[in-house]
């Protein structure tokens, strides 16, 4: 877990590990930058962690009764957008911290998407979204933001990229720790087509329960940005350490003055006092680094929303506002036993067609092949999901399993969160099981042989390799920074 030494705390998430305790919801997630990504990487298809609390993966597409999600894990780091996976425990300073960075092969392949979703996730915020809510508040709220902003280089080029492809109704992320809402028009000249109401499984939430500081909201009331709320005097511990570096420092006293917040968002980047003309004279080198082009697709006539709703929520804490019950109205295409009470998990048929197309690529080596395009991969994938619907609908193989199993030793106390040893890799039964169902190779096994060699190359645990990835037991990661931090699903 990507955590500096002073700030580790164990949280609760070994009980749910464990089975001591059980969430009593159905609760999905995609990973960020402080979660214990040698867990999840053991589950780079998705699975659970816990009984009833579900993993999405680096990248997927599932889903729960009607309710068609896509997920995409990790947080925007373009040096390392092409990368492979190719961290493996023991982790090193760099890689501790590279595991959680989006990849482009993950990207790629919900940019193959052609059917409607209604729900997207991902840990950081699409990139440019700040500016379709109340962002003078946003930034008076979160003054150092507004620099990154201006510049283009807050939030995530690869989510922005999965919500322009598959515009989803609503788009959930966290990362940046207050709460913000947005409206994005994304100009289809389109209608969409009528949609029908989800209501979660009886039980599922009782609002009669829900504490008095959380918000109701109805997606059809929902056309008006929410105010964002923040607290002026946090330190954000939390933020990622590669961000703290690439933003800039707000005003000591914490404020920020309304002649800093520009009518136009189209501002020029900030040059840091040196000219344009003289900049032009240094060589390439020294040139800026150009983000990555967004792919270049052709929208599918089956996605026809036309407005994605954002909503970020704060930080699981005392007295803020992080949680949110919603009615979501759907617009995807649910299968006929889609509705079925009570509501379960279900692979994704274009999905998994997806995932067999991209099975022969080694997500962990390098080099990853060139995106080849849509009208490469069209076929393919066609030819996929009749594969998928012979092997596995018709079979009603559809059905994701509830087969949690542990596969590292629980929490040990006396070891506490400063072990003498590296942590172990595992083979997930689950990623064994879902790869044995679709007859796709399974990159994330290795001997035991192959391991220990790769342990005996590592410096001493404690050494300063690995920044918080030790523990011999689950329950080192999800823990949260510092204390009461719960299990730390940011």
């Amino acid at each position: 877990m990507s955590v500096p030494a002073k700030y580790r705390a164990i949280g609760d998430f070994h009980e749910y590990y464990s089975g001591r305790r059980t969430a009593p919801y159905l609760t999905v997630f995609v990973g960020g930058n402080h979660e214990a990504s040698n867990h999840l990487w053991e589950l780079y298809y998705g699975g659970w962690v816990a009984p009833n609390i579900y993993y999405l993966g680096a990248a997927n597409v599932i889903n729960c009764g009607p309710l068609r999600i896509a997920g995409l894990s990790g947080i925007w780091k373009g040096y390392h957008y092409r990368r492979p996976h190719d961290e493996r425990l023991p982790y090193g300073p760099d890689e501790v911290k590279s595991i959680y960075h989006v990849r482009e092969l993950d990207t790629r392949k919900l940019l193959q998407l052609r059917t409607q979703v209604d729900v997207g996730i991902s840990h950081d915020w699409p990139n440019g979204i700040e500016w379709k809510g109340d962002w003078k508040q946003l930034f008076r709220c979160k003054p150092h933001f507004q620099a990154d902003a201006k510049s283009g280089r807050l939030g995530s080029a690869a989510a922005k990229y999965v919500m322009d492809r598959l515009r989803p109704k609503w788009w959930f992320a966290a990362h940046l720790h207050c709460k913000y809402s947005a409206v994005f028009k994304h100009g289809r000249e389109k209608e969409s087509g009528p949609s029908t109401k989800f209501t979660p499984a009886e039980g599922s939430v009782d609002a009669s329960r829900v504490p008095e500081e959380t918000d109701k909201i109805n997606i059809e009331a929902a056309d008006q940005p929410i105010k964002p709320t923040c607290n002026n005097d946090e330190i954000d511990l939390e933020m990622d350490e590669d961000d703290a570096q690439g933003i800039s420092k707000p005003p000591i006293d914490g404020t920020s003055s309304n002649a800093d917040l520009q009518e136009d968002p189209e501002v020029p980047v900030e040059t840091n006092g040196v000219s344009p003309d003289l900049r032009d004279q240094l060589p390439a080198a020294f040139a800026r680094p150009v983000p990555p082009s967004a792919p270049q697709t052709t929208h599918p006539e089956a996605i026809t929303n036309e407005t994605t709703h954002f909503l970020a929520l704060d930080k699981c804490l005392p007295q803020r506002r992080f949680l949110q019950i919603m009615d979501i109205d759907l617009i995807s295409t649910p299968s006929s036993t889609a509705s079925t009470m009570p509501y379960r998990l279900t692979y994704d048929k274009e999905w998994l067609a997806i995932i067999r197309t991209f099975a022969s690529i080694d997500p962990l080596t390098s080099p990853i092949p060139p995106n080849l395009g849509e009208s490469h991969y069209l076929p393919l994938i066609q030819a996929e999901e009749a594969w998928v619907e012979e092997n596995l609908v018709k079979t009603r193989n559809m059905a994701v399993p509830e087969n949690f199993e542990m596969t590292a030793p629980t929490y040990d106390q006396p070891v506490g969160l400063h072990p003498k040893e590296h942590p172990k890799e595992y083979t997930n039964p689950q990623t064994v099981a879902f790869c044995k169902l679709l007859n796709i190779r399974n990159f994330f096994d290795a001997t035991e042989e192959e391991r220990e060699e790769r342990k005996k190359k590592a410096p001493p645990a404690g050494a300063g390799g690995e920044r918080g990835g030790g523990g011999r037991g689950r329950g080192r990661g999800f823990g949260g920074r510092g204390r009461g931090r719960g299990r730390g699903y940011r």
